[in-house]
């Protein structure tokens, strides 16, 4: 009983250090940004994580949207920015429905 103790307190302090200098490394969410100008998604692929926060910055004077057929749309007015946060399976392609020509991919890495 007696090493139980102990080996119980030995993690509960291991796990206190941990905490203290700020435990595992854990990577933040980012905000990955597509320019949407002279009629095309610039870069037209991107590699994100789930959780990431995809944002659209239309510099175009009309609107345009990301599309997925039969999934989901995102408006992006003229001078203005949609997002959209990236959701585990969302590898996808997707294209401006005003806008057919315009696609782009978005690839969600592990």
């Amino acid at each position: 009983m007696t090493a139980l103790l102990l080996d119980r307190r030995q993690l509960l302090l291991g796990g206190a250090a941990l905490l203290a200098i700020g435990g595992p490394a854990r990577a933040e969410a980012s905000t990955v940004r597509i320019t949407v100008e002279k009629l095309a998604f610039v870069p037209e692929e991107i590699t994100v994580r789930a959780g990431d926060t995809i944002e659209w910055v239309n510099k175009d004077p009309f609107a345009h949207t990301a599309t997925v057929k039969g999934g989901w749309e995102v408006a992006i007015p003229p001078g203005k920015t949609g997002t959209r946060v990236a959701a585990a399976g969302d590898d996808i392609e997707y294209y401006c429905r005003f806008h057919p020509n315009m696609k782009g991919r978005i690839v969600v890495s592990a």
